[in-house]
């Protein structure tokens, strides 16, 4: 029984109104674990259990705090603020602001979707995802409690989201919490709301739109830069709500025009446009929207939300290209024209008299858009290059050398060096060695002092280089299936998968964008499983074999060893989160309903997983690496995110921060440690792999999985930095650990290095692993803190 929100009249009674709210009547599918709709603190004891671990490694930015107006304080040199606050505790400050921005982005992305499919399909549309998926929403199950079997149920969820995300706001105020570790709780906190708004956006999205449910087989989408037909109309659709381009795409079938339009998108509405539409494509990621507007190519740009630059109307307007922005989050400036006749707002669009407008309404956005583009391109015809090779000459003759664009380049990239190369020598090469790590954000055209149109210089000198950035990336398939939970569980737990690698992010990499396939290609051939989302995805899709096949074409997309999965858009990061929640429900039956801190240890301690965002900007991208650090799976990320200020980095000599309570056994034991970080940076494309492959490792691998993992690492280590790893000995807790072919030698080593007893004969370890009983275990400690999160008596425990 569901009764919807109402008002109830009972005509025997006078001046009496009830007033009954939602009541959800259902199955007792679970017991309800002690953790339902966790409060800001309810959470706080395993925080703390993370943050005594990992300690929070603040980064040397900004070392004031200018919030209120008794500041600027400087709080270098454990000065203090106007108002009592510390550095370590401003910074913290500063990360739970940057979470709560990236977690409402998600939030009030799932509203806006959630709001308008309830007006378009009703309140009582079911949630299904397909017979291979019974535990539809494990994030939604974790924490809030309930199992959503309408879209009407999704509106509780963020009802309580948005709650939680307002209390932590308040926290943030002049004179509030003096505790970076409590301000670092509430960061936690908040990236674990950002995965269930993700999982209520996706969900909601799948079933509304019927977008692939869990297919390993979803279709291979066309993507790159080069992939457009240029002799078509094209719509360029920029950002991360698909609730517009779904609607142009619904315009251009019901009037026959499928064929006649290219519909292109950038960000993630480049990937949820692919799930409802695979003849959709995809241009790239939020590097490529200011090459994509400079270039002429796009009739008409349709901007909805997120990760769009805030330039778009006005690089726009210097092409003659008009903007249809869709969403409040970024009005643009423009009227609302949103009850205006399309006819009229059309002709304004198509004349010129309207550079652009705002229409708030999805449906109305897909007539707009489709005629624009096309009466567009009936009166102008396609459009003149850019720039022309004398206007390109010109622009490199004004350079003085003065190099203010190479400090102001985020990656320092010589532009000075290929701008005199050009200028002397006639010779624009270098300019293709730039335009692979260059993230055209334009900010070297800002500082010189000559005007010179550099991101357009750039992308002239290597324009052949770039219109041959094309792939094949495969739709978002959305969930993991149970069935596939239940294969791969098991092996993943005992180690002999080695890891799931999470390739999460955006495209702000320290080097080409060619690395992160390299990263990634790496871990698929030693049959990892690897799961993508985002930027990451589509970039992805770019990196080619000799032979021109993308990683989607050569790996399969099941979730499984050696495959690569694209689960889909930024909000899809929830269905990897819910595969970690997935194995600790199928393989270890634990009970998941309100459970989250029991879960989160398990993950922590046994599923060896691990996240990637190589080129992480965003603050959603912050919010969604710290809710995965919340549920026990560390992070790796690019050297930019030190900008983010906090790491999440353990100290492996201090042994008492590194045990376990063994159930078996009923005791304490010190275990090595591992993972050792839940969020660290790495500077290079080698270090990186090696971070990788040492953060899948777990205190409860099998001997078989021990040694398969530190098989890796050790390999890894030798093939990228030219060494053994120089904690290597931490991780063996005997001689069953050590990889077969290198077995002799490591023990020699253990031996002569770290004076570890080794009985020769038998090959065996005598003496030296860290892993060791604690002499003063208190048994009925383990047993009351095993009953309080299982609610059971360990066995034989009288």
């Amino acid at each position: 029984m569901d009764l919807r929100e109402g008002l109830f009249i009972i005509d025997d009674l006078r001046n009496v109104t009830i007033r009954i709210g939602k009541v959800i009547e259902e199955d007792e599918w679970e017991p309800l674990g002690p953790t339902p709709k966790p409060h800001i603190l309810d959470l706080r004891h395993w925080d703390k259990k993370l943050l005594e671990r990992y300690e929070p490694f603040y980064a040397p930015m900004q070392d004031f705090c200018n919030l209120c107006t008794m500041g600027p304080c400087e709080l270098s040199h454990n000065k203090e603020g106007a108002c009592g606050i510390d550095l370590k505790t401003q910074k913290a400050r500063l990360v739970v602001l940057a979470c709560l921005i990236g977690a409402s982005a998600h939030a009030a992305h799932a509203r806006h979707l959630v709001h308008y499919l309830i007006e378009k399909f009703g309140p009582d549309h079911p949630i299904d995802l397909g017979s291979n998926v019974d535990i539809e929403a494990p994030n939604i199950r974790l924490v809030f409690g309930i199992r959503p079997k309408t879209i009407g149920d999704l509106e509780m969820v963020l009802d309580y989201v948005e709650q939680e995300l307002v209390r932590v706001l308040h926290t943030t105020h002049t004179g509030q919490e003096e505790s970076y570790l409590d301000y670092e709780s509430k960061a936690l906190h908040v990236g674990m709301l950002d995965h269930v708004a993700m999982e209520v956006a996706d969900i909601a999205q799948i079933v509304a739109f019927n977008y692939p449910k869990g297919d390993p087989d979803a279709p291979l989408v066309d993507t790159g830069f080069g992939v457009l037909d240029l002799n078509k109309p094209v719509i360029l659709i920029i950002g991360h709500n698909v609730l517009p381009a779904r609607n142009i795409v619904d315009y251009l079938e019901e009037h026959g025009l499928e064929d006649e339009v290219e519909v292109a998108g950038l960000c993630c509405t480049a990937i949820d446009t692919t799930r409802y539409d695979p003849k959709a494509k995809i241009v790239g990621t939020l590097s490529f929207e200011l090459r994509a507007i400079r270039s002429g190519i796009p009739d008409v740009v349709v901007t909805d939300e997120q990760c769009i630059r805030a330039d778009t109307l006005r690089e726009c307007a210097k092409m003659g290209i008009p903007v249809i922005a869709t969403s409040e989050a970024a009005a643009r400036g423009l009227p609302d024209r949103t009850h205006d006749n399309p006819d009229v707002i059309v002709e304004d669009l198509v004349s010129g008299r309207a550079r652009g407008v705002l229409i708030r309404d999805p449906d109305k956005v897909g007539e707009v858009a489709v005629r624009t583009a096309i009466e567009i391109r009936k009166r102008r015809g396609k459009k003149e290059p850019f720039m022309s090779e004398e206007e390109l000459k010109a622009e490199v003759q004004k350079c003085t050398g003065c190099a203010r664009c190479v400090f102001s380049c985020p990656h320092n990239l010589r532009i000075d060096v290929a701008m005199q190369h050009a200028k002397k020598n006639g010779d624009f090469s270098k300019f293709k060695e730039i335009e692979p790590i260059c993230i055209a954000c334009g900010r070297c055209e800002q500082s010189c002092p000559r005007g010179i149109r550099i991101v357009d210089v750039i992308m002239k000198s290597s324009l052949d280089q770039l219109k041959s950035k094309t792939g094949k990336s495969r739709a978002g398939r959305g969930p993991i299936q149970d069935v596939e939970i239940r294969k791969v569980g098991q092996p993943i737990v005992m180690g002999t998968i080695p890891g799931v690698i999470a390739a999460i992010g955006c495209p702000n990499y320290p080097r080409a964008r060619e690395e992160l396939g390299q990263i990634i290609e790496e871990f698929l051939k030693r049959r990892y499983i690897v799961v993508t989302s985002g930027c990451h995805a589509m970039d992805l899709g770019m990196y080619k074999d000799k032979d021109g096949k993308s990683l989607y074409e050569k790996y399969p997309g099941a979730f499984d060893a050696g495959c690569l999965v694209n689960v889909g858009s930024c909000v899809a990061n929830s269905h990897i989160s819910g595969a970690a929640i997935k194995i600790a429900a199928i393989f270890a039956q634990r009970s998941l309903r309100a459970n989250y801190a029991e879960i989160a240890d398990y993950i922590l301690n046994r599923v060896g997983a691990v996240g990637l965002a190589w080129g992480a900007y965003s603050q959603k991208a912050a919010s969604i690496a710290t809710g995965f650090n919340r549920l026990g799976i560390p992070a790796v990320v690019g050297p930019h995110s030190a900008k983010y200020r906090r790491a999440y980095i353990g100290k492996y000599w201090k042994r008492e921060k590194w045990w376990v309570y063994d159930v078996k056994t009923r005791r304490k034991v010190y275990v090595e440690p591992c993972p050792d970080a839940l969020l660290v940076c790495a500077e290079t494309k080698e270090e990186a792999i090696v971070q990788l492959a040492r953060l899948c490792i777990r205190p409860a691998d099998t001997y078989l999985g021990r040694q398969i993992k530190l098989t890796h690492y050790i390999e890894l280590s030798l093939k990228y930095l030219g060494c053994l790893p120089d904690d290597w000995h931490l991780y063996v807790r005997s001689e069953a650990d050590l990889p077969v072919k290198m077995r002799d030698q490591l023990l020699k080593i253990l031996e002569d290095e770290h004076g570890w007893k080794i009985d020769w004969k038998n090959k065996k370890i005598i003496e030296g692993p860290i892993r060791q009983y604690d002499a003063g275990f208190n048994p009925t400690l383990v047993e009351e803190v095993y009953e309080k999160y299982t609610g059971e008596k360990i066995v034989g425990s009288e």
